[in-house]
């Protein structure tokens, strides 16, 4: 199933729209400030966003052009009340694919998203890399040398994220929401079961590379040697 952003501050009608989306097969994770937009745009590997502009802590076009500076190419549709020739323009030129003034019909905003969603992301590291690994993000395959083995899309996500932050401490439940998003319920110990067998994956394809827990912050990537 695809998942989109949503950054909307109107409680209801963020509820309409992801019940619109649901309907068309389309998972919606939804935040109403720019900065939490941002926050979860890295955490999460979504297929498009939809942006409101007037916002409790700004434009929205603010985190728009945040994200093409930042080289990601995250297809957006711009849903706002600002229906003006310039403010359309405007957007158009902060980076926006599509824009769509309120208030708008349900079908053509699904039908816009959808055309969104056949676009493809582009990433400024299409394939992260550590060490001896390598992340082919298209097809989910993790490289170690001419070893390679699948990932699941939760496990993909979740080391997507860990290679792309190599050293950092990646807190749990930012892997949580990498792996299932902000809005799906997630089990107790799903994490702990995509961890262990992307672990033992790891030692398939023979990676120097492991999965360390750091008690009481998060999960790294390390070298083995290092990390003993």
């Amino acid at each position: 199933m695809s998942r989109i952003l949503l950054i909307e501050d109107h409680e209801r009608l963020a509820d309409l729209v992801c019940k619109g989306l649901a309907g068309a097969g389309v998972a919606v994770d939804v935040v109403s400030r720019v900065d939490a937009a941002w926050a979860a745009i890295q955490h999460v590997s979504y297929q498009a966003m939809i942006l409101d502009r007037g916002l409790p802590d700004g434009d929205g076009l603010v985190l728009l052009q945040k994200l093409r500076k930042a080289g990601l190419g995250l297809p957006c549709l711009v849903l706002t009340a600002r229906d003006a020739l310039h403010d359309r323009v405007e957007g158009l030129e902060a980076g926006a694919d599509d824009y769509l003034p309120k208030p708008f019909a349900m079908d053509e905003m699904v039908a816009r998203v959808r055309a969104l969603l056949r676009r493809p992301v582009v990433l400024s590291t299409l394939d992260p890399t550590c060490g001896d690994l390598t992340l082919r993000t298209d097809t989910g395959v993790l490289w170690c040398g001419e070893k390679s083995v699948a990932l699941s899309p939760a496990e993909l996500q979740i080391m997507v994220l860990l290679l792309r932050t190599p050293q950092d401490v990646v807190r749990r439940t930012a892997l949580e929401a990498a792996a299932w998003g902000l809005s799906e319920a997630v089990t107790p110990n799903a994490l702990d079961v995509a961890l262990h067998r992307i672990r033992r994956k790891l030692l398939v394809i023979g990676s120097g590379q492991i999965i360390i827990n750091v008690r009481g912050h998060g999960y790294a990537l390390r070298e083995q040697d290092a990390a003993q």
